[in-house]
């Protein structure tokens, strides 16, 4: 008898700590609506851009641009990104490895209209100065892009941007200009200003 009564206590004993275990799924989307694009927030983060490799120069390309901004007004940012970039080639005519590196202001407006609960279409636009470990030359690089937010959480936003980008080597003269269409991937982090 106690023997099966003892039985009977575990089996009870592990139903009913087996029903209490919890599946957790790890969160992909938070419903945040405009409290992260706020007036007197913060954002920082990041993207990387212009990742590829081209078989018939032998050449591998990337772009890093960590940026930061601040909300002036609900739904618009002004702030400042680094342009970052590397390229090695085999080529003959080409040095092998190259170094870029700029600076530029933007301006960021997330559109009211077209959004979710979890997510933001948004416009960025940004003019700056760079060069390159391959020359002397400063150039003036522009770029107009559009892009969507997916918050993952209340804070932290996975993004992909696409766009036009427009580089000149040499301001003084109409040689060495650079245009093209680019994709981008990255995430921000929205931080509450301090009158939250």
């Amino acid at each position: 008898m106690k023997n099966l009564l003892l039985t009977l206590a575990l089996s009870v004993g592990c139903l009913t700590y087996s029903s209490a275990q919890v599946n957790t799924v790890p969160q992909h989307t938070a419903d945040v609506g405009m409290a992260p694009i706020k007036k007197g927030n913060w954002m920082i983060g990041g993207s990387v851009g212009s990742l590829g490799y081209s078989f018939e120069s032998e050449s591998f390309n990337i772009q890093v641009n960590p940026r930061a901004g601040y909300f002036i007004s609900d739904g618009i940012a002004v702030g400042a990104q680094a342009n970052l970039s590397f390229r090695t080639s085999d080529g003959e005519n080409d040095a092998r490895n190259q170094w870029g590196y700029g600076i530029a202001p933007f301006v960021r407006y997330y559109f009211p209209g077209g959004a979710s609960a979890s997510g933001r279409f948004f416009g960025q636009g940004d003019i700056g100065i760079g060069g390159s470990s391959a020359g002397d030359n400063v150039s003036l690089n522009l770029g107009l892009n559009a892009g969507y937010a997916h918050f993952i959480t209340q804070t932290v936003a996975l993004e992909v941007m696409a766009g036009y980008n427009y580089s000149k080597a040499n301001i003084n003269s109409d040689s060495n200009k650079q245009s093209g269409l680019g994709v981008a991937v990255g995430f921000q982090i929205y931080l509450p200003g301090k009158n939250r």
